[in-house]
């Protein structure tokens, strides 16, 4: 799972970052492998130079995120199991946020590890972190019930599903408000500044492209990976908690609406640009 967790840690914008991302959305549905050529191609329509893609594709080969194939004498890549599982888990977060209403039920997770244990509770802790899991108390957690099955997974993995107990509830009786709660629970101020971020950042992309000729269609492709690569870490942060939750001023609502839009705007023509890329030896479809 070093994938994952990798992947949630790579700094938005950065080449590894961006990388991560076009693969994420093209090797897919290139058929599962993308020649280096092509990769090198996609990333320099992002600014950055070959030699350095070389590198990063290198770096996300030793984290397991990629494997190197060659088809037909074309070297290439694909991707490993573990990151494809990642990336299938990350599109059902990414496209469709989680938005709970007050009637939905929460998981509240207890646990209680050894101290010779403390290394794999650490990555426990920081796991449910990145899952959009709040902290109650050090043992105890919670997060939307919709979330219970990559809580499951996560123990599992980390071999402490026996030191574990999972509490399916309704929303909690706090001592005093549900906001004053949430804001203790889970650290909304720095999630309200990345939905500001993408907002200030990518408002402004929000016009119809121009579409047909490569060079329209290359600048769809660099705004649409952008926004991509800014937003997917927001919907994994935001546990999307209901209304009564939050603050009057919660950005995430319009941070949501305006990543719909932008991929309405230009997830085909970006998707144009890198089936031309590829020069027919792969179909790219937008699903």
């Amino acid at each position: 799972m070093s994938a994952v967790l990798d992947d949630m840690d790579s700094r938005p914008g950065s080449t590894t970052s961006l990388l991560r991302t076009v693969i994420g959305l093209y090797l897919r549905e290139a058929g599962g492998w993308m020649s280096a050529k092509d990769i090198v191609v996609l990333m320099e329509a992002l600014g950055t130079s070959g030699t350095v893609t070389r590198t990063a594709l290198g770096r996300l080969r030793k984290k397991d995120v990629v494997l190197q194939e060659t088809r037909d004498g074309i070297p290439g890549f694909t991707l490993t199991e573990g990151a494809a599982t990642m990336l299938a888990r990350g599109d059902r977060r990414i496209y469709n946020p989680i938005s709970m209403s007050p009637s939905d039920p929460w998981c509240l997770v207890s646990f209680s590890i050894p101290e010779t244990e403390r290394e794999k509770r650490h990555q426990l802790r920081r796991r449910l972190h990145w899952i959009g899991c709040g902290t109650v108390a050090a043992g105890l957690w919670i997060c939307p019930d919709t979330l219970r099955g990559e809580v499951e997974e996560i123990l599992a993995d980390l071999g402490l599903r026996g030191m574990a107990t999972l509490f399916v509830t309704q929303t909690p009786l706090v001592g005093g408000t549900l906001q004053d709660a949430a804001s203790a629970w889970w650290d909304l101020d720095s999630v309200a500044e990345l939905h500001k971020d993408f907002i200030r950042e990518h408002g402004a992309a929000v016009p119809e492209p121009d579409s047909g000729g490569i060079e329209a269609t290359q600048r769809a492709f660099a705004r649409y990976v952008q926004c991509i690569d800014r937003w997917r870490i927001i919907p994994y942060l935001d546990p999307g908690l209901p209304g009564t939750f939050l603050p009057e001023d919660w950005p995430g609502a319009e941070g949501t609406a305006l990543f719909k839009r932008i991929v309405e705007a230009y997830a085909e023509p970006s998707a144009e640009f890198v089936r031309r890329t590829l020069e027919g030896r792969a179909l790219v479809t937008v699903s």
